[in-house]
């Protein structure tokens, strides 16, 4: 039988003995940190007080200063590293604002090294670039427009970027305030296909283990999810559970370099010679893990491989499931997951061999029509060997920017209130109750929602805080014409991007922001294992920048002078007594006041001997139907996969984990020589929604799979196929390669 161990030929070997990796394809990090360091000289004390007292504003696995609750020694990695000059550069020249035209010639990654924006400022329509207001002028002027207008006609985003606890609660408290929940944050495009099967499933939206359970665990299985790239820091947990005897399994079409192999910097056993990550690679097709899972299942069930105690104690739905796998004909779940049944097999038996595991998922997964029910998949497989609520075992869903997590719990949601209660009248009035001003009871406006209400000409102020919708979300072109559809567009943020420089039926106002750190009387992030950690404020003053929250606040005090006193929250701490009376399980952030202080709601684990916080305390499994992934000969699923950038903001031009250039094209290496193709040659992607002039780059990925660069190759990506569980954007198209000399019809492509 065919394995899906990972191996090592004799050049790899020969390679893992050679110091620092010399030669071959990876991060040189100690370069890399020599050259942020000069990006950084005419800052370095302020970098070094970032760095040293500040919670990391990346990933969101949460390191205080250097160091973490997990591991002892120094934790740092490039993707704090490459966010700092965010942090320490000066104020740009807001003349270069006069003149949208010439910043339109400029990327993103220029228009970022300008510097931070300093001042308000004002494009009026039909104006060549941006003037200068005062602070009183902007805030009038937005306040003005929305008392013109009417609750269901506004809307804010709140983006993920270094976000703290406080400005995710001001700004869905201004939201209901000014009466709509019509308020949205990043956590939505990422994970709320996971908040909705896992609140279903068990009761809980969030990791049900900790970090320090990865270490020792018998199995760790990453679904979707590629963390050297995304969470590099993890790499340091990966290689103290390698040395603990866990073993390591990835679930993806890609046979992620920086996942086979990492050199961890601070570890100088791996920073010399590497670590082997992955001991097991199953290839499955893009969108065939459900199909992959209900193979696996198959095998588990009728095998009888299953925790029964656990199942019969505390879980509901198994016998269902049972009968819906059993009832799957083994040639369907081969072709849609792009496996073969004895690879599904080998899956079960390493899941039967181990006693305790941790299944870990993300972007992989969620991004998908049908995100969710994918979810719902791992969740079952997770409840059927009772892999939840005890040491060693668990289910995360691992978070790729600093405090999503808690941008979901704040209750900046258009679908659930602080908390993560639901939108209905009986929670309306609850909340109601603690701030003193009637609270909107029905659903608000989805991030997706707001750019197709925007196109259809329903909103008349969309505000920012943060974020890209030009380059976060698919179809760009569509987007860019519903952002020009806002008669007024207000951008609150520390940078200057592509999506304010759009020009606009009415005003677009620039408003300075604060950093984290920068944030008056500090800030709280939550991480993906549910820990509320402390920021100091770290005092520096660029222009006229102001706190996030405070923002935020002046505005609603401008649009409702009269009922001002209603918003109390009128400093960082009043903001977080009050998150500790609203939100019960977040008791405790009142009392944190230094780098360190943190604490875990809920504990180590959630769901404690098998006791889950549903109607009946059961577990449920869940019945999902398979998708449709059939294709046409020819046409081929491509999906977008990040290098060396932290979301949108793109800090090289080749990964150095795969060394893939930006316009690459991975393609299987077998269908590259199929069709002619050799590293580097051109090829094009076409479909109906546009067309991808690349360049190709054979690598190890299921047959009948493409993947293309993000932000690039969203033109590729069809707008308004979301998850039904969560609102989330599906991330995948259909396309052909045309031919390299020929021509082709894009809507040929299905």
């Amino acid at each position: 039988m065919a394995t899906h161990r990972v191996t090592k030929g004799w050049k790899q070997r020969v390679a893992g003995a050679i110091p620092f990796g010399a030669g071959q394809v990876k991060p040189h990090h100690f370069a890399n940190m020599a050259q942020i360091a000069w990006k950084n000289r005419d800052n370095l004390g302020y970098a070094y007080q970032v760095l040293s007292q500040g919670v990391c504003d990346g990933c969101a696995l949460g390191v205080a200063g250097f160091h973490d609750w997990t591991i002892e020694g120094v934790h740092l990695c490039m993707t704090r590293l490459n966010l700092l000059r965010l942090n320490t550069m000066p104020a740009m020249d807001e003349a270069r604002l006069t003149d949208v035209a010439s910043l339109r010639r400029l990327t993103n990654r220029e228009l970022r090294e300008l510097g931070r924006l300093p001042y308000p400022m004002l494009r009026s329509r039909g104006a060549a670039g941006f003037t200068r207001l005062t602070w009183d002028d902007a805030l009038t002027k937005i306040a003005s427009s929305i008392r013109e207008t009417t609750p269901e006609r506004l809307a804010f985003f709140v983006t993920s970027r270094g976000v703290t606890n406080e400005v995710y609660y001001m700004a869905q408290k201004v939201a209901r305030f000014l009466g709509t929940n019509s308020v949205d944050n990043a956590a939505r495009l990422c994970h709320s296909p996971s908040t909705a099967a896992m609140k279903t499933a068990i009761g809980v939206g969030a990791s049900t283990c900790s970090y320090v359970d990865w270490i020792g665990t018998d199995l760790i299985v990453f679904f979707g999810s590629n963390p050297a790239n995304d969470q590099p820091v993890v790499t340091k947990y990966l290689e103290a559970a390698k040395k603990a005897g866990t073993k390591i399994a990835v679930v993806n079409p890609y046979q992620e370099p920086g996942m086979t192999r990492y050199w961890v910097p601070s570890s100088a056993e791996s920073a010399l010679f590497g670590t082997d990550m992955m001991d097991y690679w199953f290839p499955v097709s893009q969108g065939g893990d459900i199909a992959f899972l209900s193979g696996v299942l198959k095998v588990l069930l009728s095998q009888g491989w299953i925790d029964s105690p656990f199942v019969s104690e505390h879980t509901d739905g198994l016998e269902a499931l049972k009968a819906r796998v059993a009832e799957l004909d083994w040639a369907v779940l081969e072709a849609d997951s792009g496996l073969t049944r004895e690879g599904m097999q080998e899956f079960a038996e390493l899941i039967h061999a181990s006693r305790n595991a941790v299944l870990v998922w993300s972007m992989g997964i969620t991004q998908h029509a049908f995100g969710a029910d994918a979810v719902s998949m791992i969740l079952n497989l997770g409840l059927s060997q009772g892999y939840v609520g005890r040491d060693k075992a668990g289910l995360v869903p691992i978070r790729g920017h600093s405090s999503v997590q808690g941008g979901a719990e704040m209750g900046a949601y258009s679908t659930a209130f602080p908390g993560g209660k639901p939108i209905n009248r009986e929670t309306a009035a609850e909340l109601s109750a603690h701030y003193g001003f009637e609270v909107p009871s029905g659903r608000g406006l989805q991030a997706t929602e707001m750019v197709e209400a925007a196109f259809r000409k329903e909103l008349d102020v969309l505000y920012c805080v943060g974020g890209n919708f030009l380059q976060n979300l698919p179809d760009p072109r569509h987007v860019a014409t519903a952002l020009s559809r806002v008669p007024l567009r207000v951008h609150q943020d520390i940078l200057v991007n592509d999506q304010m420089l759009v020009d606009g039926e009415g005003d677009v106002i620039l408003l300075p922001a604060k950093t984290r750190y920068e944030q008056d009387d500090g800030g709280v992030e939550t991480s993906t294992e549910r820990r509320v950690m402390f920021s100091p404020e770290i005092p520096r003053q660029v222009g006229e920048a102001r706190a996030e929250w405070r923002i935020l606040r002046d505005l609603a005090a401008a649009v409702r002078p009269e009922s001002a006193g209603l918003l109390g929250c009128e400093t960082g701490w009043a903001i977080r007594e009050e998150i500790a009376r609203v939100i019960p399980f977040y008791a405790g952030i009142e009392t944190l006041k230094e780098t360190g202080d943190a604490f875990q709601y809920g504990g180590r684990h959630l769901c404690i001997d098998g006791d889950f916080p549903t109607p009946d305390r059961k577990a449920h499994f869940a019945v999902v139907a398979l998708p449709s992934l059939r294709r046409e000969p020819g046409v081929f699923e491509v999906t977008t996969r990040r290098g060396k950038q932290f979301n949108s903001l793109i800090y090289a031009e080749r990964d150095p984990l795969n060394g893939a250039p930006r316009d690459a094209v991975l393609i299987n290496r077998a269908e590259a020589e199929s069709l002619g193709l050799k590293k580097g040659d051109p090829v094009v992607l076409v479909n109906a929604c546009g067309r991808f002039a690349g360049s190709a780059f054979p690598a190890p990925i299921a047959p009948g799979n493409l993947q293309v660069h993000y932000p690039e190759g969203n033109i590729l990506i069809p707008g308004g196929v979301v998850d039904a569980g969560g609102g989330v954007p599906a991330y995948s198209a259909r396309v052909r390669i045309e031919e390299r000399h020929g021509t082709s019809d894009p809507s040929s492509a299905s």
